[in-house]
């Protein structure tokens, strides 16, 4: 039995005891508190997403950036300037390797399907890709390839149907898409007489487009509606004829005329595809997947550029998956020679199933981040845009 002086005196310092544990707890709040509120401050400041520049690189793996950082000798290449990078796996909803048709939907919409499907599940369900959902929010949209304009990839963004080769379909959901700006090939399948005397690229105009066939035709044009057909179906590759800059030209002027187009307020989603590195990759040609790619890199570039100068940018740089199964090797094993050289090796004149890199810059460049499915990234994105 404790006496009860000896009971106070423990009670009184167990008080004691209290008062201290309290006040050490107050002031490690208070030196909490500034960094808390500068935490606060500093979302408070966050600028929001209103632009999105969506760069994919058909075929494009992380072997095929290496391969033109070698072959530049390491200097400084658009991809070394992203702020931010993270890996996506690609399989579709029918096949651990995708072709571009469900890669494509994955990436513009976040939802899986079979390969050779565009913007629907593989029970035929439909649903809407971000540009469709961007659009109805008030968005600008444009798309600038290097293929035709109803190749699997930027259909993604606007099309569904069963089968990417539908492509009469396709054309006519392109001419309802709606879209601002778009520049590629593809004109045969919207020149051609459907029986009535007219073409879908007469309902184009009588939907106030321009219509142009070489982009230089389009240097006039700054706002407004455009489309332009510069090939009949595939445009050159590089090593072919096309214009080395033509991706970088193709993409400042969609910017131009989107920025115009948006004005104070809006915002616009600009899809720009790489699309023939895949094309050469298919081909297991070294020299073309390196041309492509450089080509790419200074679409990459302009991108960067633009959000540089205009807040509230995002760049998102990607693949819809790797093609060739290209690897980089060493020509000899003794390791202690000061250059081997380099052998370029391809594993497959398809697809392969690796995860493919995605680079980011600019506005929520830092909020997307780690291994993800494509189908995560296409999310990732649309919540930037407050589209989900």
């Amino acid at each position: 039995i404790i006496p009860i002086r000896e009971k106070r005196t423990t009670l009184n310092g167990i008080e004691k005891m209290r008062k201290l544990a309290w006040t050490a707890w107050a002031l490690a709040m208070l030196a909490v508190a500034p960094d808390l509120s500068a935490r606060e401050s500093s979302r408070a400041k966050e600028v929001p997403v209103r632009n999105v520049i969506y760069m994919i690189g058909d075929g494009m793996g992380l072997t095929h950036v290496s391969m033109m950082m070698l072959e530049e000798g390491y200097r400084p290449t658009s991809f070394d300037r992203s702020q931010n990078v993270a890996l996506i796996t690609t399989y579709s909803a029918n096949n651990r390797v995708t072709d571009s048709a469900a890669a494509g939907t994955a990436l513009a919409s976040g939802r899986k399907t079979n390969n050779g499907m565009l913007g629907m599940t593989p029970d035929g369900e439909t649903f809407e890709s971000m540009m469709e959902k961007a659009m109805d929010e008030g968005w600008k949209a444009g798309l600038v390839v290097t293929v035709y304009l109803q190749h699997a990839t930027p259909a993604a963004f606007y099309a569904h149907v069963p089968s990417r080769n539908d492509l009469d379909e396709i054309s006519e959901q392109f001419v309802e898409s709606g879209v601002d700006v778009a520049f590629g090939g593809g004109r045969k399948f919207l020149a051609a007489d459907r029986g009535d005397g007219k073409t879908l690229i007469d309902e184009l105009k009588a939907k106030d487009y321009r219509v142009v066939y070489d982009l230089q035709e389009a240097d006039a044009v700054d706002r407004g509606r455009i489309v332009g057909l510069f090939s009949e179906e595939y445009m050159p590759t590089v090593l072919n004829g096309r214009d080395e800059n033509y991706l970088c030209d193709a993409t400042k002027k969609a910017l131009e005329i989107l920025t115009n187009n948006a004005g104070r307020k809006g915002g616009f989603l600009l899809m720009v595809e790489g699309s023939q590195i895949d094309s050469e990759a298919h081909a297991n040609n070294a020299q073309g997947i390196l041309a492509e790619t450089r080509d790419f890199d200074r679409a990459v570039g302009a991108a960067m550029d633009y959000a540089d100068a205009h807040p509230g940018t995002l760049v998102v740089v990607t693949a819809d998956h790797e093609t060739s199964g290209l690897s980089i090797t060493s020509n000899e094993t003794d390791f202690t020679l000061s250059d081997s050289g380099v052998g370029y090796h391809f594993g497959t004149t398809g697809h392969s199933g690796t995860m493919v890199p995605v680079y980011l810059y600019g506005t929520g460049a830092e909020r997307i981040n780690g291994v993800m499915d494509n189908t995560e990234l296409s999310k990732k994105i649309q919540s930037l845009m407050g589209l989900e």
